[in-house]
């Protein structure tokens, strides 16, 4: 692919947004590659998960390409916002936990690209924001969604409607990232969360996300009997029957994934 690196170590992926003269700036054909490649990585059945990050040291990804937006009229912009949410839909969907690593500037889309993931890890020199009103436009690829389901609606709006911009430790006060980390220990902080999944029932891990993601949508009681349905879909699998067999065991499970 011309602007991501992808590479893959003991099972965990390693995605890189790779337009560093750009800042990583997200255009058509970068979310065109991101969609893709996250619909392979999800055929990927001993895939542990992936971690996602922006080339260089000063930008996660720092928004879409506005050169390439100037020019749009309102077809054209439904039409360049559909492609994003495709591109997040397909970060969001995948069965295996995606991990942002923002190392930098994440404004406007790639603010959104974080949130598309599920854990967000971020070195200490972040930014983060929705920038879009000071263009006269709103976020377009999922930010007026997933930001206020993640810190709340008044929270959401104030970042949405001022367009200012959150330092890591704001960021990290509101919830919107998990951790604030040295710029130098980033990647290795997110490896270290993937190892510890790694030793988890795989087949736990992917339902435990099913779970969250659908039931944020459901109401509560539905949501509940849709976890108490993957909780016995848990009882027909060889994992639960060796994990419970190695903790009375006082032993380490030997997960397969099945």
């Amino acid at each position: 692919m011309k602007n991501l690196l992808c590479e893959i170590d003991n099972n965990v992926g390693l995605v890189t947004v790779n337009r560093p003269k750009s800042l990583n700036a997200l255009n058509p054909e970068t979310l065109e590659e991101i969609r893709l490649l996250f619909k392979e990585l999800a055929q990927k059945e001993d895939l542990v998960g992936v971690i996602l990050t922006g080339a260089g040291d000063k930008a996660f990804v720092a928004g879409a390409d506005i050169s390439a937006m100037q020019q749009y009229d309102a077809l054209a912009g439904r039409k360049f916002g559909r492609l994003g949410h495709r591109a997040m839909e397909a970060v969001g969907s995948l069965p295996r936990p995606v991990i942002a690593a923002v190392n930098g500037f994440a404004l406007g889309g790639g603010c959104e690209l974080a949130l598309a993931c599920d854990i967000r890890i971020c070195s200490d020199n972040a930014k983060f924001g929705q920038p879009e009103v000071n263009l006269g436009v709103i976020p377009g690829f999922g930010g007026t969604q997933r930001l206020p389901r993640l810190v709340g609606t008044g929270q959401a709006l104030e970042i949405l409607l001022t367009g200012d911009m959150l330092n890591a430790e704001e960021a990290c006060r509101i919830g919107l990232v998990n951790r604030v980390v040295p710029q130098a220990e980033l990647l290795t902080h997110c490896y270290g969360i993937m190892e510890k999944i790694s030793q988890k029932g795989p087949l736990a891990v992917r339902l435990c996300k099913e779970a969250v993601h659908a039931g944020i949508e459901m109401d509560l009681a539905r949501a509940c009997r849709y976890e108490a349905d993957l909780f016995g879909v848990c009882f027909a699998s060889e994992d639960q029957s060796e994990g419970m067999k190695a903790f009375l065991e006082k032993r380490k499970a030997q997960f397969k994934g099945c």
